[in-house]
Order: structure tokens, then sequence, then C-alpha cells
């Protein structure tokens, strides 16, 4: 085998004793997952909004966003339930670049996979405890997420995922609700499938262990744009996108139909100042359509301190080192208009 051993990493009730979750702490927990829940199922007309960095690079910056989004929360809490994205491991279409805190905790050092473990899971622990917010990471690796499963209010399943039988099968036995998005191509069949998949019980191997699942009713559909024969980014948030998706729900005996918008990636052309528009327009479509009211539940939106991105080394505080990100005024906007188009 074409690879070098170079040390056995600790497992997950290793790490999570090395740095435990409080009573208060866990009750924090489940009480915002229950909430996710709540709009998800329709008992809530709150809407959701998974909003943050495109990459989790720097806990400080991370933690000073978070905390302004604490203070809008206070704002709008009668109308939005905000979710931060803390990403912590980032896909990369060609295998190559910066793969997250998970892989580098200093994106300018060399990857050290145990530091990026504690990392990630001081980072999420820092927030719950600095913000009361838990939070939002992307499953990028299915055998990764008992690290931090205690502590997430959200799990996204990206685009180059969403295929692949582990996610979908390891979906079906979290408890918190998961976010299947469509993949690069577009076939949202495919999204279908794979929130059927996670909705059912299952029998697998999990960590070494056959492990039996019970199904996850919350397993939803997140539109995030695709790319078409000729590379183009082409959007699925249009009016007739949703009533299509609508349609296909209809089809499938699922529960909870939902679905979030991605505003950035295909559906912006990572265009990210797009993505103000685009929320926008989805909020007056679920104005002028019941169907489309009932089915859209939130956004998912890339924000972080300063407008776009740079590159690593560049040094500027609180600016993404991946994709280019809504700027914290134009957030801070966004959030209180939508908070009255609710």
């Amino acid at each position: 085998m074409n690879m070098n051993f170079e040390r056995k990493l600790a497992i997950p009730m290793e790490v999570k004793e090395m740095y435990p979750l409080t009573g208060d702490m866990a009750k924090i927990v489940d009480s915002r997952a229950q909430e996710i829940k709540n709009i998800l199922s329709g008992k809530s007309d709150k809407l959701m909004l998974v909003i943050g960095p495109c990459s989790a690079d720097n806990e400080d910056s991370v933690i000073d966003y978070i905390s302004r989004l604490a203070k809008v929360q206070e704002q709008v809490k009668d109308q939005i339930f905000i979710i931060p994205r803390i990403y912590t491991n980032k896909p990369r279409t060609t295998g190559d670049g910066y793969k997250g805190m998970l892989h580098q905790p200093d994106p300018t050092e060399k990857p050290d996979m145990f530091k990026g473990l504690v990392s990630i899971r001081e980072l999420h622990m820092r927030a719950l405890r600095e913000t009361g917010f838990s939070c939002a990471d992307e499953m990028l690796y299915p055998e990764n997420t008992k690290y931090l499963d205690d502590i997430l209010a959200y799990v996204a399943i990206g685009a180059r995922s969403v295929e692949n039988q582990q996610h979908r099968l390891t979906s079906s036995g979290l408890d918190i609700p998961v976010g299947m998005k469509n993949p690069t191509g577009g076939d949202i069949s495919v999204m279908m499938n794979a929130i059927t998949a996670a909705q059912h019980k299952h029998t697998f191997i999990y960590r070494g262990w056959e492990v039996h699942s019970e199904g996850n009713p919350y397993a939803h559909a997140i539109l995030r744009g695709y790319v078409n024969k000729h590379g183009q980014s082409m959007p699925n948030y249009h009016y007739e996108d949703l009533i299509h998706l609508a349609e296909a729900y209809a089809e499938k005996p699922l529960a909870n139909p939902a679905v979030i918008i991605d505003t950035n990636h295909a559906n912006s052309g990572k265009k990210y100042l797009e993505q103000v528009r685009i929320a926008k327009e989805v909020m007056l479509n679920c104005k002028y359509n019941a169907d489309i009211k009932k089915l859209v539940k939130g956004f998912m939106i890339e924000s972080y301190i300063e407008d776009g991105a740079q590159k690593i080394g560049e040094g500027i505080y609180g600016k993404s080192i991946t994709d280019p990100c809504l700027g914290w005024d134009k957030t801070e906007r966004l959030i209180l208009d939508l908070a009255e188009m609710v």
C-alpha cells in the first residue's frame, strides 16, 4: 500500500474525555437541536440561517464573527434562528489546497491531524461556551463525526459527498438535522434518494462496529445550484425550481419536506454579493406561493467579517482564505431585512 502510517490517533471517546461538555452546555445543544427540528417540521414559523465563513480558518476571528451574530440574534429572535457555520474540513475539487482546520490548525503550517481534531473540538466548544451557539459543520469524513456529534446543531452533506453510501448511512444514525445538497451535476433525484436513505433504518459498518441506525426524519434538501456540461454555474433557487422540488417531495413518502437555499456556490456563481439578492428573491416567492413558503425553511449564507477572499498568508483579519464571503456590515443588514420579510 502506498501510504505511510504515521501514528494512531486518539479515538472520539478519548478526545471527548479531554474536552468534555458540561451539563449546561449539553442542555443548550439539545434545546437548539429541538428548535431546528420544530422549524423543519413546521411547528415553528421561524426562518433558519446557516451562516458564517466558507471555512473556519482562525479561531479568534471566527469567535469574533459569531459573537457579532449573537447580538443580532437577540434582535431577530422572534423571526430568525441563527446557526453559525463552523466548517472545519473542506472538500477540494481537485484534492489540492487548504483542507480546513482539521488538517491544518494553522493554515501556514504543515498538516497535523491530532492537533486538528483537538482544535476543531475546542473551537466548537468555545463558540458554545462564549456565545450560546451550537453550530453547523460539514460531514466531509463520516468516520470523524463522532468527535463532534455531542456538540453540533446541524450537519451538511456536500455536493460531492451526497451520492456516497457511507455519508447517507451515517446521516441515518444522527439525531440532529442533516441537510443534503444537490450534486454538482444538478440532478435533484440524487439528492432525493440521499434524503430517502438517510430517513430509513440501516445496518452497516461504522468505525469497525456493526451498527443499526434508526433513520433521521429531519434529513432534508439543500439547493446549491449546479454546473452544466459546459462548466457553467447554473442556479436552482428560482420559482420554477422550488415548484419542481415541491412536486418531487410530493412523489415520495418522506417526513418533514423542507429545503434550505444555499445562496452562494453555483447559485451565485461564487459572486458573493449576489447572496443578498438571491435570499430576497426567494422570500418574495414564499409570499407569492403557499407551497413554496411551506417548503422553504431558510438559507445557507457564506459570510465573514471582511468582504471577499484572500490568499493564505496575506493575514487580513476576518477575511476568507477559501471562497469569497459577504462582509459583516452587509451581513447584518441582510439579517435584519430578512427578519422584516418573514
